[in-house]
């Protein structure tokens, strides 16, 4: 196993990115969680440390100003998400492959950033349609919040090119096993 790889997992919101690292995380022990920081509120269930780093919208410019970021991005206006630079060394000291969970825009940073030492893997949702359903059955976010990421959706799914592999999740199982298949491979190369 090399030193110093990343697994990045993105996807449009919805489309089962966080499940399928969860199941990773749980079948490789070598893997361990790439915990972002983010503008954003807590979400209920969600804890400072463990899901992300939240941090204020002026702290979180503090530290672009101060270039403590691997990778950042504005999703939404003053939302904004990225992958601090001590929380990668933290986990290559351990001795981990660091897997990602992070948008579509913040995967192909890391994947640009990473280069061959970065498995980049885009999960896609078989239809906008079903995409839909995932959001809406959530219950976490209004009307409005749905509609947007689901404008945001349709422009992420152009960017699945950029991507090593696409896996289209339209049966849950099955897209971990293929994915479980593909981190495995690469992280023994």
């Amino acid at each position: 196993m090399s030193y110093k790889k990343a697994i990045i997992i993105s996807a449009p919101s919805g489309a089962g990115k966080t499940t399928i690292v969860h199941y990773l995380l749980g079948q490789i022990e070598a893997l361990s969680f790439s915990i972002s920081a983010c503008s954003r509120a807590p979400r209920p269930q969600e804890e400072d440390g463990v899901n992300y780093y939240f941090l204020s919208i002026d702290e979180f410019k503090r530290r672009i100003n101060n270039n403590e970021f691997l990778e950042w991005e504005e999703v939404y206006k003053d939302m904004f998400y990225g992958t601090l630079k001590e929380e990668v060394e933290r986990l290559w000291s351990l001795g981990k492959t660091i897997i990602f969970d992070v948008d579509v825009q913040g995967g192909i940073s890391l994947k640009r950033y990473f280069q061959n030492n970065g498995l980049s893997i885009f999960i896609s949702p078989p239809s906008m349609e079903s995409l839909s359903e995932r959001l809406q059955s959530r219950a976490t976010e209004s009307q409005d919040s749905i509609k947007k990421r689901l404008d945001k959706a349709g422009k992420e799914m152009t960017y699945q090119s950029q991507f090593d592999t696409v896996l289209i999740n339209d049966h849950l199982e099955t897209c971990q096993e293929e994915a479980l298949a593909l981190v495995n491979q690469f992280i023994k190369r």
